[in-house]
């Protein structure tokens, strides 16, 4: 069967899963239908539509225009909005959950009473709120010690953290005003001591096939200081976990993810079809969950799909037909880094509109994915958000992040990225970190 191919989205995240795409035996036909136009994406794409993305009629309009026989949809925000919905109503599949399935990541609360009531591990304490009734008494439960989210999507911004972003009692009952204001139901939780990362898992309903365990960044400047951001990038290792982690932490991860994707099966009466990712925190009581998202990371697919062996519009096809039992999938035996290259100001008052000066020839091991750029004048410019990610591939993550790190050098003007994201000084904190956590 010739497929074409339906990808939604402009991002880095889209443009990875294009080359991927691209790279399949199958040599599908691809397009795009997204809110901006991504000239990486544009190259390998035989059709290019700008439109509303969370306007299910707009894409389900534009698929059957392009008679694409399945869709790829990369962000949270048309899953949330019901795409995947239209699009399988129109007959057309979609990797991607529907509106019900995800409200696993567009819905904070709905994600940890799934884990309460169907009785699956990682849950922290949390309590929802819709007003401010009964906070101060929960925030001085856990004084110090406590996250605050917003319930629905804020592109991985909507989340404070007490000692990183909350200095006081006053900060944190500010944060829920100015949520409660805005009409934001939140959460607070309990704050896990320990080190993040990133469990994905291909799924068509029932079989789950786990990708290598991911860390991401998500703080802008190095050290890890600074405001949160979508991500500045991330690392994996050459044996598919990470260097702070037990194997026991991967597979209590998987098994959660195991076990949700079974608890959304019956909890919506439907599978859930697409990537299920999961972000935990290794601890020293296990592993705790800290959120779900409802398709892949972004940096964390960038790294996962250049590293990915097997065909991957065939996992997409048996992701949809539910065959996903029958294929295999393989990543390469190789560490990897991704950084972002990002705009002056970068997330808060970012600079918009200055030239991107791409590198050359990349050297070996090295891929460079477009983010948040727009082409005018036949001039490639920053649009204002993450704009170009690099990816190092190598024996170590050693040896990749320096391939990331002298690509990311080549780029001019005013730009800036994390040198610290994958090296060994970074690493080493973590790994410490976690001892410590360990034998608390």
């Amino acid at each position: 069967m010739n497929e074409t191919i339906l990808i939604v989205g402009s991002g880095a995240r889209e443009h990875a899963i294009a080359t991927a795409l691209a790279r399949s035996p199958l040599q599908p036909k691809l397009v795009c239908f997204s809110g901006a136009r991504n000239p990486g994406i544009l190259a390998l794409c035989s059709a290019y539509g700008v439109g509303s993305i969370t306007d299910p009629a707009a894409v389900t309009g534009y698929a059957r225009e392009q008679r694409a026989t399945m869709a790829v949809i990369g962000p949270e925000a048309p899953l949330a909005a019901g795409v995947a919905d239209a699009l399988w109503a129109a007959k057309i599949p979609a990797v991607g959950p529907t509106q019900s399935l995800a409200r696993i990541e567009s819905s904070k609360s709905f994600a940890r009473d799934l884990l309460t009531k169907y009785k699956i591990p990682g849950n922290p304490f949390f309590q929802r709120f819709d007003s401010l009734d009964g906070l101060e008494e929960v925030l001085a439960l856990y004084a110090n010690r406590h996250v605050i989210k917003d319930d629905g999507l804020a592109g991985g911004k909507g989340v404070k953290v007490c000692g990183d972003h909350l200095l006081c009692m006053k900060d944190s009952l500010e944060f829920c005003r100015e949520l409660f204001v805005h009409g934001h139901p939140f959460i607070v939780e309990e704050k896990i001591e320990g080190e993040e990362f990133s469990l994905m898992s291909f799924c068509d309903g029932a079989t789950l096939r786990h990708m290598p365990a991911v860390q991401d960044h998500k703080r802008a400047y190095e050290g890890d200081k600074g405001p949160n951001t979508g991500g500045m990038g991330t690392y994996t290792d050459v044996a598919h976990k990470l260097p702070f982690l037990a194997d026991a932490d991967i597979a209590m991860a998987q098994e959660i993810n195991q076990r949700v994707a079974a608890a959304l099966a019956e909890e919506c009466g439907a599978p859930y079809q697409g990537v299920l990712y999961g972000g935990f925190m290794a601890s020293r009581d296990g592993v705790k969950l800290i959120e779900y998202n409802a398709r892949f990371g972004d940096p964390e697919s960038l790294n996962l799909l250049t590293l990915l062996k097997s065909d991957f519009a065939a996992i997409c096809r048996s992701i949809v037909d539910r065959t996903l039992a029958d294929v295999s999938v393989q990543f390469a035996a190789e560490a990897s880094v991704c950084k972002y290259v990002v705009p002056e100001g970068y997330p808060d008052n970012p600079r918009k509109g200055d030239a991107v000066l791409l590198p050359g020839e990349l050297p070996e091991g090295a891929a460079m994915f477009l983010s948040a750029v727009d082409v005018k004048d036949n001039v490639l410019i920053a649009t204002g958000s993450r704009t170009i990610a690099i990816v190092g591939t190598g024996a170590t993550i050693d040896d990749a992040e320096a391939v990331c790190e002298r690509v990311a050098q080549q780029i001019p003007g005013p730009f800036f990225h994390r040198a610290d994201i994958g090296t060994r000084p970074t690493i080493a904190r973590r790994v410490e970190h976690m001892k410590v956590v360990r034998s608390a």
